[in-house]
């Protein structure tokens, strides 16, 4: 058990949060939840040790393993990518190394009486108790399946982690803290660097195999299906539901009805006192009556309504001009790097108006596939686009092709065209930029926010062909929503590479599968083809 103790973190004279208290369970797996700024990720880097609060404490048992993996996160170039997973068990495989060195010690000595022998006895004792204490396991078979479950190929294992990139180091970390069975996991949007297959791996890990776990993830079908309690921080206090995401949504939403039937009431009672306060001030026979509904007032708790967006912005894609029947033909398309082959022999025809989605492991080819019907390299066969397509394409660095010299609301003020110019402000809102941050220049913006900024742009430009490549790492969950109910809509074909299910759920008619060199269609919604894939490769990582 894990107790955190009146924390309170202030910054610059402003609180961001005060007094909380709650306490984590062994079986605890729980989504913290709150607007982007709430402090979140504070609070989780607190409980891990990595932040002190500014008053309060977390306490744990001195034995208690807490493991953390951070948003951003290198792992070292020093080691190959199994080794570096099996870090994992660098304290068993140093006392183990510690237990030889002593016996070999006590095999060479013959001052038996001594205290040095008999201390080095004792030492050997009580590593003994630790080591023999653990589980009997097959380190390496272990490390194996969770590099495998996370999407490395066994290839793949003895090549340097300086040959991977940060979202493929971010895995090797998280591997090693699975391996580490801790007794409460942290993870911070652990979804954005790994695939569907993947994250299906690791859903399944937290809940069958894992201990406490808490989370802070925008995926609302991951947390759905990981947790039991959702802890909301807003407006510098916590709210505390033994329930998952959705569940939590219809018990804060109760609990607002509350709150506003409770605020309307006090306002009343207040205004009906300072009434009477007003009409008898000064009149003789009612000062102790004046006197004491003043005091109560000003020792009245007054009730605050939690802060909600309920701006209820619609945006909608400009009507697509109308293209040929088919925006989107393939006809035994190959495309290799030297010996890497990517893929070989794909067909794939996209008719008008279909919305399809592009899944399967990270390096199967989807981006690749993607350049190929842009024209952007070259394959072999035939890759082409139909008549009269207009295409949109949010890459993943999309954000580097914005003007730098803009300010975010010239950005988008350039390609607004009709009513929703007046509305611009209240968009940029929705996608978190608020107040004068619409006046900062591009070239300041994080990645992040450039990444938001480029999503808007994108909604607003008059295209048949909508290309998203990962468009919803960045985006927090009622921006993903937006855009859904955008997409939806859109009268245009898409085409959608995404790992996030819940964004994907009820988008896709259509599936094209990218695995071992070929690509696959699907004809079912992306629901149908993860059900029948979640049980499959479950089972083919663990007999793996």
């Amino acid at each position: 058990m894990i107790s955190v103790n009146n924390l309170a973190v202030e910054f610059s004279g402003t609180t961001l949060f005060s007094n909380v208290s709650f306490v984590i369970n062994p079986a605890d797996k729980i989504a913290l939840m709150g607007k982007n700024g709430a402090g979140k990720s504070t609070m989780m880097k607190i409980v891990a040790g990595v932040q002190k609060a500014t008053s309060g404490n977390v306490s744990a048992n001195k034995e208690a393993v807490i493991a953390y993996l951070p948003q951003h996160l290198l792992t070292e170039d020093d080691c190959t990518v199994f080794e570096e997973a099996a870090k994992a068990f660098k304290q068993v495989f140093e006392i183990k190394n510690e237990m030889e060195r002593l016996n070999n010690e006590l095999s060479t000595r013959t001052d038996y009486e001594s205290d040095g022998y008999m201390k080095i006895i004792e030492d050997v004792s009580e590593l003994g108790e630790k080591f023999y204490a653990l589980e009997d396991v097959n380190y390496d078979a272990e490390v194996e399946k969770a590099l495998k479950g996370l999407g490395f190929k066994p290839e793949d294992f003895q090549r340097p982690t300086s040959e991977f990139s940060g979202g493929w180091r971010m895995r090797i970390e998280l591997a090693k803290i699975l391996l580490q069975k801790p007794d409460l996991i942290l993870l911070d949007e652990p979804t954005n660097h790994i695939d569907i297959e993947s994250v299906i791996w690791l859903e399944d890990f937290l809940v069958n195999k894992a201990h406490g776990v808490m989370v802070i993830s925008h995926d609302r079908a991951f947390i759905d299906n990981i947790t039991n309690r959702t802890i909301e921080v807003t407006m510098g206090k916590i709210y505390d539901y033994k329930a998952n995401y959705s569940s939590y949504l219809q018990l804060r939403e109760e609990r607002r009805s509350h709150q506003i039937k409770a605020y309307k009431e006090q306002q009343k009672f207040i205004t009906d006192n300072q009434l009477f306060i007003d009409r008898f001030k000064g009149t003789y026979s009612k000062t102790n009556q004046v006197s004491s509904r003043e005091k109560m007032l000003e020792k009245l708790d007054v009730i605050v309504i939690d802060e909600v967006d309920n701006s209820a912005l619609k945006l909608r894609f400009p009507a697509s001009p109308r293209s040929g029947d088919y925006p989107v033909s393939a006809k035994e398309v190959s495309k290799s790097y030297g010996d890497n082959v990517v893929f070989k022999d794909a067909n794939m025809v996209i008719s008008r108006g279909e919305k399809v989605s592009f899944v399967g492991r990270n390096g199967e080819g989807k981006s690749t596939m993607i350049k190929a019907i842009l024209g952007e390299i070259e394959v072999k066969g035939e890759c082409k686009l139909g008549h009269n397509v207009e295409v949109g394409y949010f890459a993943q660095n999309q954000a580097s092709l914005l003007d730098p010299d803009l300010t975010v609301f010239q950005t988008i003020d350039e390609v607004a065209v009709g009513e929703i110019r007046t509305q611009i402000k209240n968009m940029l809102g929705r996608f978190m930029f608020g107040g004068d941050d619409i006046d900062k220049k591009v070239s300041v913006l994080s990645g992040g926010e450039k990444t938001r900024l480029a999503m808007v742009k994108l909604l607003l430009e008059p295209v048949n062909l909508l290309i998203l490549d990962e468009p919803t790492n960045h985006l927090d969950l009622k921006s993903k929503d937006i855009l859904k109910e955008a997409l939806k809509e859109y009268d245009g074909t898409l085409v959608l590479v995404s790992h996030d299910r819940d964004f994907l759920q009820g988008l896709s008619e259509k599936v094209f599968e990218f695995k071992n060199q070929r690509v696959i269609e699907h004809f079912e919604t992306i629901d149908a083809f993860l059900e029948r894939n979640r049980i499959k490769n479950i089972a083919e990582i663990n007999l793996g």
